[in-house]
């Protein structure tokens, strides 16, 4: 099994350190004296961010689905046109530099929509301060990535009143993150570790089957793990798959099936997890069984996440990968000309 000394040695930045606080740093981010939005006439919320920052607004849109607050996801550099003086745009940099926020910041400034941005500086934070516009400085935790759950719970925070998501179930997944922290983390190494079982089980390209419900989770270990242990992976609704996908697997494959089930997935959800597996054992594949944590969605969505993330550490450090440096990402964003 893996040892400290070998995670010390190769995250040569210690990204480990940080996932193994994210439950303290949910709490105080939570916890922290955030000037609240108080705009009651909202209908609409607009997440704008990208990568790391993009997940918030994927988690809480997915948190929000089934309520009669609309929210859109920008992953790109234009406003959707359907805004108007009920929306609430809600631009996430944390590096405060990315190009597409950016450009969606300048658009909001002749849109009637509200608008508030959360980054840790930059041309972002400078943006908004010059156009009288609200902006929260939240501080980074290492990279973009690893500060994921700061800054969730900071916008959880900030939006407390306007989002319908009740206090208790913010508190739950807070105390749910608790329990899994001490399962995953650096100090349990073993075999009963289900983020370092995953990690060890991936020697190929995953492929990841997940429910609607679960899109950010699986969205967000498509990113971990591309950019921590620099590997691909493909990612399926496992409905659209029964219509497609499958039947990619009459041919011989290198490919790895993972299956990310929720805690009382849909009944035909389930009927088709069963379908799947039949096939998968009459086909002799192998595959691996991810559930998530019962409890509300958010409880759902940010345990999972944290318990991927780690395993996409985990699975970095096992192949002598540095999780921290994302190169590729950096040359790409010199060779861009800035709008």
């Amino acid at each position: 099994m893996l040892t400290k000394t070998e995670i010390n040695k190769i995250d040569s930045h210690q990204m480990y350190q940080i996932y193994d606080s994210w439950h303290d740093l949910a709490k105080q981010s939570f916890e922290n004296k955030l000037k609240k939005f108080e705009k009651k006439d909202i209908e609409h919320v607009v997440f704008a961010g990208m990568g790391g920052s993009g997940t918030v607004g994927d988690i809480i849109s997915s948190v929000l689905s089934k309520t009669e607050l609309h929210t859109t996801i920008v992953k790109g550099y234009r406003l959707p046109r359907d805004i108007d003086d009920n929306t609430l745009i809600v631009a996430t940099s944390i590096m405060g530099n990315t190009d597409e926020t950016l450009s969606i910041a300048k658009s909001s400034i002749n849109s009637p929509a509200k608008f508030i941005s959360f980054s840790s500086g930059g041309l972002l934070e400078k943006f908004s301060t010059n156009n009288n516009q609200e902006h929260y400085h939240i501080e980074m935790n290492h990279s973009p990535r690893a500060s994921l759950i700061d800054y969730l719970y900071s916008i959880l925070n900030v939006l407390e009143e306007l989002l319908p998501i009740k206090k208790y179930e913010m508190q739950e997944s807070i105390d749910k993150l608790y329990n899994i922290q001490k399962i995953i983390n650096t100090d349990n190494l073993t075999d009963t570790n289900p983020s370092l079982n995953l990690a060890y089980w991936i020697k190929e390209i995953p492929l990841v089957y997940y429910p609607w419900g679960l899109h950010s989770a699986a969205i967000r270990f498509k990113n971990s793990l591309q950019e921590n242990s620099k590997n691909h992976i493909i990612i399926e609704d496992i409905i659209e798959a029964c219509h497609n996908g499958i039947v990619a697997w009459e041919k011989n494959s290198n490919i790895q099936p993972i299956l990310l089930q929720g805690y009382e997935d849909n009944p035909k959800t389930i009927e088709r997890w069963k379908l799947i597996k039949e096939m998968f054992i009459e086909k002799k594949i192998e595959y691996h069984e991810i559930f998530s944590e019962n409890g509300n969605i958010l409880s759902k969505l940010v345990c999972l996440i944290y318990l991927l993330d780690f395993s996409s550490i985990y699975h970095a450090v096992i192949n002598k990968i540095d999780p921290t440096p994302v190169t590729p990402i950096d040359e790409i964003k010199k060779k861009l000309s800035f709008s």
